[in-house]
């Protein structure tokens, strides 16, 4: 989760068929391995591609798996405006929040070691953070320590509209968040920061004494066996990669953000990955084991991680950097031009991967949980995926509103 808006709602994940943008169905079935029953692959076909044309959605990638047993993978659409690269499920994609639940991951670990505690305060292990003192490390993993989110900031929107090249460290986001006084007091609600997770990831690197991206690519990425998938140090973005389209432009033109830098996420944003490698990252994320048996996390830790709290909003719960909908266990994210769903219903033994590469919508708000939605009404009607704007995580500001006066909502 994360937020990420304006005045509509962010979206991201792959581009439709020229054939489907100009509203018609393609004659064959999209690429992909399928193997549920033909009658439901097509059903699903039909409501992806509906919904790809009725909200203009240039393409989709998307994986749904019952462990041993069926699964559905399927690309729909363009990688590439430009060329008309058709979307592939192989391709590299920014999966914005979803980058929450490795940076947590790596805080955990650091709990199983005894390096860190969940219930100590933050100023235990990081100094300069307002009231660091009452906020423990529990209360930034689970989004209940009441500081200002620095995305919701409007001089660093108009900053990032202006120059969205531009490279962000993560004291200069904490100087933002920090200019603001708390939402309230530590504990008292949930609401979305992405200034939490940005606190976290710096954690991970004073207890480590490492970067957090090497920290992650040795302890989390590499023994999930995510080869794919990384924490970029800049604005780069593994080949072959979907590229991300957004209207958040000073003049409201929709243009390519594959290449603006996801700094500003950091911890809480700016990781890399592919439909496979989330497919592989969301079981061990919901069971805390990894593909070869052996635990990321003990089970006390991953009890803790998996408590779900209320936030306010209806059939949505939030853990330590996990939310559950309706259900489904994971995390979503969102960032100009890319949205991403990876989660879990362990009831159907089911894991679900969506990623869109277009934000530009006013209409019907995420375009990942419009996606999410329409499958899980087929796959599995008794857990709809129905995700409310004012709970939706992103990453950053939000695109489709008028450029002028940003005012950001929460989002995946």
């Amino acid at each position: 989760m994360t937020r990420y808006r304006t005045s509509a709602v962010l979206a991201a994940a792959t581009l439709l068929l020229t054939a489907l943008c100009a509203g018609q169905a393609p004659a064959a079935a999209p690429p992909g391995r399928v193997d549920i029953d033909p009658a439901i692959a097509e059903e699903l076909d039909d409501a992806i591609t509906a919904a790809m044309r009725e909200a203009a959605i240039p393409g989709v990638g998307i994986g749904l798996w019952i462990d041993g047993d069926d699964s559905y993978v399927r690309s729909f659409g363009t990688s590439d405006k430009t060329t008309g690269t058709p979307i592939k499920t192989d391709m590299h994609t920014r999966i914005g929040s979803v980058t929450k639940t490795f940076t947590v991951t790596g805080v955990l670990q650091l709990v199983d070691d005894g390096k860190v505690r969940l219930d100590a305060p933050i100023s235990t292990y990081l100094d300069g953070v307002p009231g660091g003192g009452k906020i423990t490390v529990r209360q930034l993993a689970d989004m209940r320590s009441g500081l200002y989110n620095y995305t919701e900031d409007p001089r660093w929107l108009a900053t990032f509209q202006a120059d969205p090249y531009r490279a962000w460290t993560p004291q200069e986001l904490l100087d933002i968040a920090f200019r603001h006084p708390a939402d309230f007091p530590p504990g008292a609600r949930w609401e979305y920061s992405n200034t939490n997770t940005v606190l976290l990831g710096l954690l991970v690197e004073k207890v480590s004494g490492q970067p957090l991206h090497t920290y992650l690519e040795q302890n989390v990425l590499e023994p999930a066996g995510l080869d794919a998938s990384s924490l970029p140090t800049g604005a780069e973005i593994t080949s072959p990669y979907v590229h991300g389209y957004t209207n958040f432009t000073q003049d409201g033109a929709t243009v390519d953000a594959s290449g603006w830098n996801p700094s500003w996420g950091w911890a809480a944003g700016a990781m890399i990955s592919t439909i496979d490698d989330l497919h592989a990252w969301v079981p061990t994320l919901v069971d805390g084991r990894l593909p070869d048996g052996e635990r990321m996390l003990e089970p006390g830790t991953q009890a803790q991680r998996l408590r779900m709290l209320p936030t306010g909003h209806a059939e949505v719960g939030y853990g330590l950097g996990i939310a559950e909908i309706d259900g489904w266990i994971g995390h979503n994210g969102e960032l100009p031009g890319y949205e991403t769903i990876a989660v879990r219903l362990p009831q159907a033994r089911a894991t679900l991967v969506i990623v869109v590469n277009s934000d530009v919508d006013g209409k019907f708000g995420s375009l990942s949980s419009l996606i999410a939605n329409r499958v899980t009404k087929i796959a599995t009607p008794e857990h709809v995926w129905s995700l409310p704007p004012a709970a939706q995580p992103n990453a950053v500001p939000e695109s489709s509103a008028p450029p002028a006066s940003p005012k950001p909502t929460p989002s995946g």
